[in-house]
């Protein structure tokens, strides 16, 4: 009874302040040539949303220093990874989840393996949001969060 009521109080006195949002960007799958989506994009994507206080870039060894430069002048963290990033990024997720200064769980990305996160959010109370590639994007990503934002592919600048 108590929690339910301390939750409701930390709730009202959060309604007149925007959201602070964590923001984990898959890099291997969305910072893609074939895409061309900037992390500027990005930042405009979910600024609707709320504000960023957490955004990381995860990125694999094989990440250029001219991207790592490109993700911090975007004003993200990047975190380089040997192997796969997801496990990192989840880790990293669901550290946000359980801080009581962010509100809502934003993930960039195109596949479902971060569905176990996202689903751990909502029930901790936090609101999620998913930046998705349109042309292909994860049905469990879109059927599970509480907002879905599609980027559009750019053109390619040549």
């Amino acid at each position: 009874m108590f929690e339910k009521m301390r939750n409701k109080l930390r709730a009202a006195g959060r309604a007149d302040r925007p959201k602070n949002m964590a923001v984990f960007v898959d890099g291997p799958n969305i910072l893609r040539k074939e895409f061309n989506i900037d992390l500027s994009q990005v930042k405009r994507s979910v600024s609707k949303f709320g504000k960023i206080k957490i955004g990381r870039v995860f990125l694999n060894q094989y990440a250029s220093n001219k991207l790592v430069e490109a993700v911090v002048n975007q004003g993200f963290e990047s975190l380089i990874t040997v192997g796969d990033i997801d496990v990192s990024m989840a880790a990293d997720a669901v550290e946000a989840i359980y801080n009581p200064a962010i509100d809502a769980i934003v993930f960039v990305t195109r596949d479902s393996d971060f569905l176990p996160a996202i689903v751990k959010a909502k029930r901790n109370g936090k609101e999620t949001i998913v930046v998705l590639v349109e042309e292909a994007s994860a049905a469990s990503l879109k059927n599970n969060a509480d907002h879905v934002v599609l980027l559009k592919k750019a053109e390619v600048k040549k």
